[in-house]
């Protein structure tokens, strides 16, 4: 991998942690200050101009047990360039949070009663607010272990093992479990956090984001309403606060702000930092092909009906720096290009300038191309120029499809820009990645793949060809299981 410059730097486990009674913030101070780790600048970008169309629908009767299923309130889907495109809300928010003690039933009934009130008071729209929850193992861990036993999904691989697990470092983070890895320019130890719970907020209207945020902590205001806080009696100690936004163009822009050294690189139609558009309806599964129970094309885990977590699932979260000085310096587009999804063929060889605007189109096709194909790339089978090469994309389909092709994962990731875990503190580029999937096992598998070190081992690819590994630098990485919407609130609590 890269040459290592310096000793690795180590983020704080948990981020900057933001204590209860210390969270009362108004709209207004949130701005002031940056919230997010952001200028105000950068949040008039983020808020003002471009938001997509949204399919007017009239109040659902009952909202989606699986917590996450919000395909039918976005947008419709929309081709651009001949590709089947639907986007997300433009912000989600990413609030993580531990335990000062082991809840009760009381406080069971006090998040459920709040969870209820956000949802009372936004729509469950992009113009209102979807809110999702989820535990990860240091909860579980609380709880009697016998309850959870009984309880908890089992891989039909393994019984013997929990679909729930720990995240473990990726085979390309800087890890002590991987002393040959190091980056060029964020060097910095990858963390597995140990939070208890995670918030999930996403709106185009941030305003709504920060109101709910600030409400949990003890603004006793919400929606500009005066409306008592949770009484959740300094049950929480918030450890991050992590802001994603998906916006046509805003890479660009916030690039051209700040006067970064790539912003006339950066597709300024693009909603993500690496000018190739996510949000391809190809490339996602439906929401039951993700839950314990699975469905007709592939299920992982014992879940049958009836089962306490039928309709959960596991979100995985990352936090990721990106390295675009050096993605895009001295990277023509054609290369880039394969460096994102394969080289048998290129999707696209870009424009006459490969560096200007993006080099090439930002709306591309996640195609499928076999199980198979990334050994076709490593191997040199058809390639561009025939190079041994690697693209994530393809990479990442060695095992993220069932039998019938469909894709057993939904990706809710999307461009950050803050100061998090960054050395010096500079503000930089990120990913906010969360997914969901069947099993902690199965992302495991997938971010193997993701990587193919055995493929760039056995048909000698060299690192510079390796996808987009060496632009990405993993600083946190936890696995959460997302319980039913009828079990959201601290689950098996009233099992204890």
């Amino acid at each position: 991998m890269d040459t290592q410059h310096s000793q690795p730097a180590l983020p704080e486990e948990n981020g900057a942690a933001c204590p209860a009674g210390e969270g009362q913030l108004s709209r207004r101070s949130l701005l002031k200050l940056g919230a997010f780790g952001l200028a105000a600048s950068t949040l008039g970008i983020l808020e003002g101009g471009w938001l997509p169309d949204r399919i007017a629908h009239a109040a659902p009767l009952t909202l989606p047990d699986i917590q996450y299923d919000i395909k039918s309130y976005l947008a419709p889907a929309q081709t651009i360039d001949g590709v089947l495109f639907q986007f997300g809300p433009v912000h989600t928010l990413f609030l993580t949070a531990q335990l000062t003690r082991t809840p009760t039933k009381s406080d069971q009934k006090v998040l459920a009663a709040a969870l209820n009130t956000i949802e009372s008071t936004y729509a469950f729209s992009p113009s209102g607010l979807f809110s999702f929850i989820s535990y990860g193992l240091p909860y579980f861990n609380r709880l009697p272990s016998s309850i959870v036993s009984a309880n908890m999904p089992r891989l039909l691989s393994d019984k013997s093992r929990y679909a729930l697990e720990e995240a473990v470092p990726g085979p390309t983070d800087v890890s002590p479990q991987n002393p040959g890895i190091s980056k060029e320019n964020f060097n910095v130890y990858v963390v597995i956090e140990s939070n208890d719970v995670l918030f999930t907020f996403r709106s185009d209207i941030l305003a709504n984001i920060t109101s709910v945020e600030a409400w949990l902590q003890g603004s006793n205001s919400l929606n500009g309403k005066a409306v008592p806080s949770p009484a959740f009696n300094n049950l929480f100690t918030f450890t991050s606060s992590r802001l994603m936004f998906l916006k046509l163009g805003a890479p660009a822009k916030i690039a051209n702000l700040h006067n970064l050294p790539y912003a006339s690189e950066v597709n300024s139609k693009s909603p993500m930092w690496m000018s190739f558009s996510d949000g391809q309806v190809a490339g996602s599964g439906p929401a039951e092909i993700t839950t314990f129970q699975g469905n007709a094309s592939a299920t992982f885990t014992t879940t049958k009906t009836g089962d306490y977590f039928y309709d959960g699932s596991i979100q995985h979260l990352s936090h990721i720096i990106l390295d675009m000085q050096q993605f895009y310096q001295n990277e023509p587009y054609f290369q880039r290009c394969q460096y994102m999804f394969r080289s048998n063929p290129v999707p696209s060889l870009g424009y006459h300038d490969q560096y200007k605007n993006g080099g090439g189109p930002t709306f591309l096709a996640n195609k499928f191309q076999g199980t198979g194909d990334a050994e076709k790339n490593a191997a040199a089978i058809n390639t561009y120029k025939g190079k041994h090469r690697l693209g994530h994309l393809t990479a990442l389909q060695r095992s993220s499809r069932a039998s019938d092709k469909t894709p057993i994962h939904i990706r809710m990731d999307g461009p950050g820009y803050d100061t998090m875990d960054v050395p010096f503190l500079t503000h930089e580029p990120k990913t906010q990645f969360t997914i969901f999937v069947p099993t902690a096992d199965f992302f495991a598998t997938m971010r193997i793949n993701q990587a193919s070190l055995d493929l760039a081992s056995q048909y000698n690819v060299s690192i510079k060809n390796e996808g987009l590994e060496r632009f990405l630098t993993a600083t946190r990485r936890q696995n959460f299981l997302v319980p039913s919407r009828a079990h959201r609130a601290f689950p098996l609590i009233e099992l204890t």
